[in-house]
This record gives structure tokens, sequence and C-alpha cells, in this order.
């Protein structure tokens, strides 16, 4: 992850396949604390770039996983669930997945570990 980026509204993106479905809400609503917001801002960015060097089998459980990081307001289960997921991907590719790592246990440590 390189620069800063910062997306006000509504942000739809599509990788390829079927059955791509979700939207990611950015507004003034869910998670208020802007660090956490930026926290998983940078994290999803990581994700995404991550996915594209990873075999289909954790293609699969990252596109599950992206709506559910993504939502403004998604249940603190399945949120931890999803980061969780997410963390465990991204350190079994080693050091390429180490940033996506760290990133999903920033999130995790923020959320106090729910």
């Amino acid at each position: 992850m390189s620069g800063n980026s910062y997306h006000y509204g509504d942000s739809v993106t599509m990788h390829g396949g079927s059955g791509n479905t979700g939207i990611v809400k950015n507004g003034t609503t869910g998670d208020a604390d802007p660090a956490l917001r930026l926290a998983l801002a940078e994290l999803l960015q990581g994700v995404r770039e991550l996915r594209e060097q990873l075999p289909q089998p954790s293609v699969q459980l990252i596109d599950e996983s992206l709506p559910v990081l993504a939502a403004d307001a998604a249940p603190p289960q399945e949120r931890h669930r999803a980061l969780m997921a997410v963390a465990a991907i991204a350190a079994a590719v080693g050091a390429v997945g180490q940033p996506v790592a760290e990133a999903a246990n920033r999130v995790l440590q923020m959320l106090g570990g729910q």
C-alpha cells in the first residue's frame, strides 16, 4: 500500500468471475471512529491487491469476506470472522501477505478483539 487514497460516496468494484455482489457505502453512518474507518479502508485496499496473487480457494474466501468488511454496520461476529479469515490467508502466503495480516490485526485490536 502506497500513498494516501480517500474516497467519499458509494464505490462498486467487480473482479471478474460471476456472483460478485455488494456495494461499499461510504457515508457518515456506521463506524463513527475515523481511525477505524481509515484502518478498514487500508485493509480493504491491501486485501484487493493481495487477492490477485492468491489461489482460487483463498480468493473465494476473500470474496466472501470483503462485503462484510466493507459494510458500514456489519454484525460484530461476522466482522470478526471475516477479519480472522483474511488475517489467516494473508499470514499463510508469507511475506507478500504480511502487510494485510498486520492491517487485519490492527482492525481487530481497534474493535477490542470482538
